[in-house]
């Protein structure tokens, strides 16, 4: 790899038990109510836990909540720096939270969106945006949702649209690998990256996701490691079904099969054996669903990276001795 600077998805931050809450809405609350205690809070504990940047995401944990906190975006990005942090990517959780791809009113919104998104992350100094896609519908759902060609050629087209709006602001779009997502399998990736114009939108693999759904994210990596833009380093023990209910609690099934960073099953020294392979630089970013002490968690998933990083040079070096 060329690079070996870490950030974190600022879902981490995203558990009721960190900010003495009592659940989640409480947590979204306190960060509306008082955004510059909020982020303060949130950027001191990421200067305690070994990490270089951060991905932000879903409110309170957004870029407009950040402005909110620090008057405007230079602000926002003094106080980052301030604590030796940057932006490293900027993750657009609109599409997949809001969908209804289907209607034009709400894609012409989901594009403006991106757009004002992409602004910031450049005036910011990011170039790379995330964006996971609409999730599937239950198998039983009437009518049924059948993520085929036709589907696919609709949301590559939409892809196409939101990736050319961030371009012009010199941002890159990749495409995130969501369990339970129309891009999770590894067949949805393919399809997708497929039909997808590669000068426009990137990809971004999420480790944990694609071996929740019975994938290999080494493999599926392989195929398009040309595309790759940013990668989400997670890991997980067991297996999805597209069989389950998809509703507005599947997020939170999948949180008890994700694992921290060498206690499941992903297999990282071949996964980073491969992103050197192919001179990834892009950013890596620690993810660890909403936990409780993210700043140790942070700790030990960088401890246990930073260990097979090293053991990962060591092998190069006496490869080429």
């Amino acid at each position: 790899m060329q690079s070996t600077t870490f950030g974190v998805d600022l879902i981490t931050f995203f558990h009721p038990g960190f900010w003495d809450c009592a659940d989640e809405s409480a947590v979204i609350a306190l960060g509306d109510s008082d955004p510059r205690a909020f982020w303060d809070r949130m950027l001191d504990a990421l200067v305690a836990s070994g990490i270089d940047g951060i991905e932000l995401t879903f409110a309170p944990f957004d870029w407009r909540t950040a402005v909110r906190a620090y008057g405007n975006t230079a602000g926002f990005v003094a106080a980052l720096s301030a604590r030796g942090l940057h932006v490293m990517s900027g993750f657009f959780a609109d599409v997949a939270i809001g969908g209804d791809l289907d209607d034009p009113a709400r894609r012409a919104a989901h594009v403006e969106s991106a757009r004002a998104y992409a602004e910031f992350l450049h005036a910011a100094g990011c170039d790379v945006m995330v964006m996971g896609l609409p999730m599937r519908r239950s198998w039983d759902h009437v009518p049924p949702m059948f993520v085929d060609i036709e589907l696919a050629r609709g949301v590559a087209a939409f892809c196409h649209e939101l990736a050319a709006a961030t371009l012009g602001h010199g941002v890159r779009l990749a495409l995130h690998t969501e369990a339970h997502s129309i891009f999770c399998t590894a067949r949805d990736i393919d399809l997708l990256m497929l039909l997808t114009d590669p000068v426009y939108v990137g990809f971004c693999p999420d480790t944990a996701h694609i071996t929740l759904v019975g994938s290999d994210p080494i493999a599926v990596v392989e195929r398009h490691k040309d595309r790759v833009l940013a990668a989400h380093w997670k890991d997980a023990q067991g297996r999805v079904t597209l069989r389950e209910p998809i509703d507005a609690g599947i997020h939170h099934a999948h949180r008890p099969l994700f694992r921290a960073l060498g206690a499941g099953e992903v297999q990282w020294d071949a996964w980073i054996a491969l992103l050197d392979t192919i001179g990834f630089d892009g950013p890596s970013i620690l993810e660890i669903d909403a936990v409780a002490d993210p700043a140790g968690e942070l700790r030990r998933s960088r401890a246990y990276v930073d260990a097979r990083l090293a053991h990962h040079a060591r092998a190069r070096l006496e490869l080429v001795g």
